[in-house]
């Protein structure tokens, strides 16, 4: 069922261990992944973009689609429906007012001041039920060659967005960035224990697809109890689709198609949940 995801991602965060964060897309998808970590025990965060709750109808569709799955798959696991890059105020109400138990709003792009202001009109909205997670610095996307310190999140403003937001979790930006790396991943580890060790609540880390896994242990260690994946389970799928079609040409129907990538995203999912420690926490 959908829980309350405070209490769920703080148990992560005391205990040394990440929850995962796979976004969806579709009803299959959402299946898939429920389906996986039912099976391995282990609490996750669905994560819904601005762009994915657009493609599935609504806040409202995404929200009634996963509860229905939940109750028609027999799902006993903590279940978070997380609004991921919030990018306004109005959009993260629809989102908790259609169900969403976890929100981030993404004021980066502003300076500290206007940063801290947007994200405290999400919190002061969405709390004590809904948590709130908000990002500092900038996290780059699969377009940035350079990971330079202009991208690193500044400890200050990470003290400063954390107490007076009162924010639940924080994405700050530490060299990861979204999609696929170009050349190695640069993970400041330094930045994330001095910004761990000053605000003391859960971090989330955007970008988990391609970092090694040494790298994510290390940083579980140092205070990430969030990590969001999207980008390997969609290289997953895809590729597994692509081998299928390539060997039944005439295959045209779409439930076959889809269906095709499911053991690749289970796969993908089972070694996300046993690398972050998160089976066998539910």
């Amino acid at each position: 069922m959908l829980e309350n995801a405070k209490k769920i991602i703080d148990k992560a965060y005391q205990n040394k261990y990440a929850l995962c964060q796979f976004n969806i897309n579709n009803l299959e998808w959402t299946r898939y992944i429920l389906e996986e970590c039912q099976q391995n025990n282990a609490p996750v965060i669905l994560g819904v973009s601005n762009g994915a709750a657009k493609y599935m109808g609504g806040f409202h569709t995404v929200s009634s689609l996963v509860s229905s799955l939940i109750k028609d798959l027999r799902i006993t696991i903590p279940v978070i429906l997380h609004y991921d890059h919030g990018d306004s105020l109005e959009n993260c109400q629809k989102a908790i007012d259609a169900g969403f138990t976890s929100v981030m709003i993404d004021a980066s792009q502003y300076e500290i001041d206007k940063n801290i202001a947007i994200t405290k009109s999400v919190v002061d909205y969405a709390q004590p039920k809904v948590i709130v997670e908000a990002e500092v610095g900038h996290i780059g996307g699969e377009e940035d060659d350079v990971i330079a310190d202009i991208y690193y999140a500044k400890v200050d403003d990470a003290i400063r967005l954390t107490k007076e937001a009162n924010i639940d979790l924080l994405a700050p930006a530490l060299g990861n960035v979204h999609g696929l790396y170009k050349g190695e991943p640069k993970l400041n580890f330094t930045r994330m224990k001095e910004i761990n060790d000053k605000i003391e609540i859960p971090l989330v880390l955007h970008g988990g697809t391609g970092i090694y896994d040494q790298q994510i242990k290390k940083a579980i260690n140092l205070g990430i109890s969030k990590i969001n994946i999207n980008t390997e389970l969609q290289i997953a799928w895809s590729k597994a689709v692509r081998v299928f079609l390539e060997k039944n040409p005439k295959v045209y129907d779409p439930r076959k198609i889809i269906q095709a990538g499911e053991a690749a995203i289970k796969e993908c999912v089972r070694e996300k949940l046993i690398l972050t420690g998160s089976a066998n926490q539910a």
